[in-house]
């Protein structure tokens, strides 16, 4: 695992967006699959990427898919994928055929359970018998749920599916979620984490056993970044 603090919000967007592009640039001919998160974090990285990153990025070889979804509509402002497409996707030149949303809208959420984790699965190449992401990128809840998984649904971190129904315990929103096994297969699982009401959990991350779902998370993923502004970082002490 590895931590990289930066001073601001601004700074931490501003640094994980070159780090996604450089990754990007040093495989040339290669498609990159990635799935995004939603949260009020990566809202302002979209709109920093949207304005000031948008004509040094390979958007043609970007295949976006999500992380979760809550189970809204795109005009919801609960949406993830509404919000992404706002600050980003409609603003850079992405192909539209290499989007691939959550239908939060659709009637029976399990439904859309079963479609986009089989289009995941037909799309995204295999490897230790689940889809194998090039890029998650994650946050984490100061509660530490990640990926809508929250603490009591562990059961979801090792489930042998690709993504899953889950109920946020505090509102009782259904949310459409990756499972555990198809983040921590990822080629790169990057956290973003900024505040300084995510302290704790940055620590615990860091500090801690498998304490919450994004602890579990970084601590099983073959490959883990945590870009954290100063706030976020202010409990963390090195051991």
């Amino acid at each position: 695992m590895k931590l990289s603090i930066y001073p601001s919000s601004a700074e931490v967007s501003r640094k994980l967006i070159l780090y996604i592009i450089n990754i990007l640039n040093e495989e040339p001919g290669k498609i990159f699959n990635i799935a995004l998160s939603g949260g009020q974090t990566p809202a302002l990285m979209f709109d920093i990427w949207a304005n000031e990153y948008a004509n040094v990025t390979p958007w043609e070889r970007m295949r976006i898919f999500w992380v979760d979804e809550r189970c809204v509509p795109p005009s919801d402002s609960d949406s993830n994928y509404g919000m992404t497409r706002s600050l980003l996707l409609s603003l850079v030149p992405i192909p539209y055929e290499n989007v691939f949303r959550i239908y939060g809208e659709m009637k029976s959420p399990n439904k859309e359970v079963k479609r986009y984790s089989e289009l995941v699965e037909r799309l995204v190449p295999e490897k230790n018998g689940f889809p194998e992401f090039d890029i998650i990128l994650l946050g984490a809840g100061a509660d530490g749920h990640t990926s809508s998984i929250f603490s009591g649904q562990e059961e979801f971190l090792t489930s042998d599916v690709a993504y899953v129904l889950t109920i946020n315990p505090i509102n009782g929103q259904k949310r459409i979620a990756m499972t555990g096994n198809v983040i921590i297969n990822a080629r790169w699982t990057i956290f973003l984490i900024t505040g300084r009401s995510k302290a704790e959990v940055v620590s615990e991350i860091c500090n801690s056993g498998d304490v919450s779902p994004a602890a579990y998370v970084a601590h099983h993923a073959n490959n883990v970044e945590l870009f954290v502004d100063e706030l976020a970082a202010s409990n963390f002490t090195e051991k």
